[in-house]
């Protein structure tokens, strides 16, 4: 899973971008053509959104020079900054919209149109709803997976780059900022709790436990300090970074988390218990719109729940036929044999740091193998590399089992693959090649390293994220991977591979049955275990994940078959000119698009090849 909090509709570029002013306060000259007023309006907007989000600049390497002002702040997520950000978009839009699309060549057209629907869908969540921040798809501002308590201190030690007493100075502004942004959030959770969207109660507990851990860190173990004096002190900066760093930790972070925690432990005691969005002001609308934003398609929530339950038996029974195959019992049903299957003590590394290791090791072994068959399935390849870390213990009770984070676009830091090892009795071996597969190559670090990469793609494009898109790839990777030959001695390994589509099967059918058909949080949990065979403790983060990001989890399956029906398109035009190569090239140097798009961008490939 890529980490989409970061990118929602986020813009990065190919090199250090020029500091433009607003689009607004140009007066293109009219002999410019559509394609040079669509390309400054372009450039305007990723301007505007690293102003709005200096993360942003952080991540991509883009906080200095004109920008370097962006390294001492963080985002805005008061009631008036998420006013002033749904006012910005609606002005996008208008302008947007006021460049002749038929005048465009066939690139920009495409960039066009991938904007173009971004801010629409954005536009369409901030004119209907007034929770959650803005948009759709995340309705809660303080849960298990969201707010900054969560993000902010692994960006800081990740991204926020220390090599000279400016950019020290830089990171205790931001330890300033950290608390001056969650007392924003607060605010707005104040809002929204006061509109009627309350997250339910096992969100608050999964919240407040992450939370409880955090204040019970002493200043002199938090990592928000360690990481400037550890780094400080190996450049040799002079100062007393730790005195400054744990006055900031404890005078002003610590109280205002306290707060954030102190008002969930009161809302704890009349949160309901009830899982899915339907519940909340306009919820049927917020779940269609979130859908449209994740799946960027049109499809119901009834299509798509007849769809997964289709795909769970069929991928069920091929799954029984290989454990078969493999002589594997234990139990009548396809989940009960998994689940012996993952309980076996020889598919499991011991749940210690030293074995944990050793775990991160044999994936980055899996890492180099399948890099070597790369050129053989792609002529564009990434240059930035790919490292494995571990999730960071502080947060990893409500993290999900992998996602992927990009590098910065200088290059200085390499994209990463997060697994979650809070304990490997949920990892069996047989079941991690895939997941590596997802997470790095040929997954999310070789499309969106890619996309990254392109010189000619707009800075904003860059990495614009389609949830459909780049987890449908991600999921169509894994099964590329089993036409690479990386299971063919591995046939467990192959079970693995399918037990992964089954799983996004069964988020297809336990997504909308949560957000559309009134099923509760333990009915979800209990088809999910049934299913799949797996850990109730794996069951739970993934169910009470998806309460809270409403519509995601269904866009990896919708992505996949998409992938797969235009590749079988494009080998029926194409007959024996078809080139998997060029295919995915075309499908992945083009960036992130709609499904939309990708099918005119997967057209065009087979018309004129």
């Amino acid at each position: 899973m890529f980490n989409r909090r970061e990118l929602l509709i986020g813009a990065a570029a190919g090199g250090l971008a020029p500091a433009l002013p607003a689009f607004a306060d140009q007066a293109a000259p009219a002999r410019l053509s559509e394609s040079a007023k669509l390309r400054a309006l372009f450039d305007a907007f990723f301007q505007q959104h690293l102003q709005r989000s200096p993360e942003l600049a952080t991540s991509l390497g883009l906080d200095k020079g004109d920008l370097a002002g962006l390294k001492r702040r963080l985002c805005e997520r008061s009631p008036a900054a998420v006013a002033r950000n749904a006012a910005d978009t609606e002005r996008r839009l208008n302008e947007l919209r006021s460049i002749d699309r038929a005048a465009l060549p066939g690139p920009d057209a495409v960039s066009y149109d991938t904007v173009l629907f971004t801010t629409e869908v954005r536009n369409e969540g901030d004119r209907s709803f007034n929770y959650g921040g803005g948009g759709s798809g995340e309705p809660y501002v303080l849960s298990q997976l969201s707010g900054s308590y969560r993000e902010v201190p692994d960006f800081l030690d990740t991204k926020h780059r220390i090599d000279t007493v400016d950019d020290a100075e830089a990171y205790l502004a931001r330890l300033d900022e950290f608390a001056r942004l969650m007392d924003e959030e607060l605010e707005l959770a104040r809002h929204d709790v006061g509109v009627g969207v309350t997250p339910p109660d096992f969100a608050i507990d999964k919240a407040l436990v992450q939370m409880w851990a955090f204040l019970g860190t002493p200043a002199d173990k938090a990592t928000l300090v360690q990481s400037l004096v550890r780094r400080a002190g190996a450049k040799n900066l002079p100062g007393d970074w730790a005195g400054r760093a744990e006055a900031a930790y404890i005078g002003k972070i610590l109280p205002a988390l306290d707060r954030q925690a102190t008002y969930l432990a009161e809302l704890g005691g009349s949160a309901v218990h009830l899982a899915g969005v339907g519940r909340l002001p306009k919820g049927a609308d917020y779940y269609r719109v979130s859908l449209k934003e994740s799946t960027t398609s049109t499809l119901s929530p009834e299509e798509l729940h007849e769809q997964g339950l289709a795909l769970v038996a069929e991928l069920s029974a091929q799954i029984g036929a290989l454990l078969d195959a493999q002589g594997v019992a234990g139990g009548a049903s396809v989940g009960r044999r998994l689940a012996a299957l993952r309980a076996d003590p020889k598919f499991l590394y011991d749940n210690t740091d030293a074995a944990k290791e050793k775990l991160i090791a044999d994936l980055n072994t899996k890492v180099a193998a399948v890099r070597e068959k790369l050129p053989a399935y792609f002529g564009a390849l990434p240059k930035a590399g790919v490292e494995i870390r571990r999730i960071p213990k502080e947060i990893e009770a409500g993290s999900p089992g992998g996602y992927y984070e990009p590098g910065s676009l200088d290059g200085a830091r390499p994209g990463a693959y997060y697994i979650n090892l809070r304990d490997t009795a949920e990892l069996a071996r047989w079941k991690l090649p895939t997941l590596t597969y997802h997470e790095s190559i040929p997954g999310h670090h070789l499309q969106i390293t890619l996309a990254n990469e392109m010189p000619d793609l707009p800075l904003i494009r860059k990495t614009t994220w389609f949830s459909s898109y780049g987890e449908g790839w991600a999921l169509y990777a894994e099964q590329l991977a089993v036409e690479m030959g990386m299971y063919d001695d591995d046939p467990l390994g192959r079970v693995g591979q399918l037990q992964a589509a089954l799983f996004r099967a069964v988020r297809l059918v336990v997504d909308t049955g949560l957000h559309a058909m009134d099923w509760s949080r333990e009915r979800a949990i209990a088809y999910f275990v049934d299913a799949l065979g797996e850990n109730e403790s794996v069951a739970v983060t993934e169910i009470e994940r998806y309460c809270v990001w409403p519509g995601q989890a269904c866009s990896y399956m919708v992505g996949k078959l998409t992938w797969l029906r235009l590749r079988d398109d494009a080998k029926r035009k194409l007959g024996a000119k078809f080139d998997l190569r060029a295919f995915h090239d075309a499908g992945l140097l083009s960036g992130s698009v709609p499904l939309s798009v990708l099918e005119r961008v997967i057209g065009d490939y087979a018309s004129k090849s």
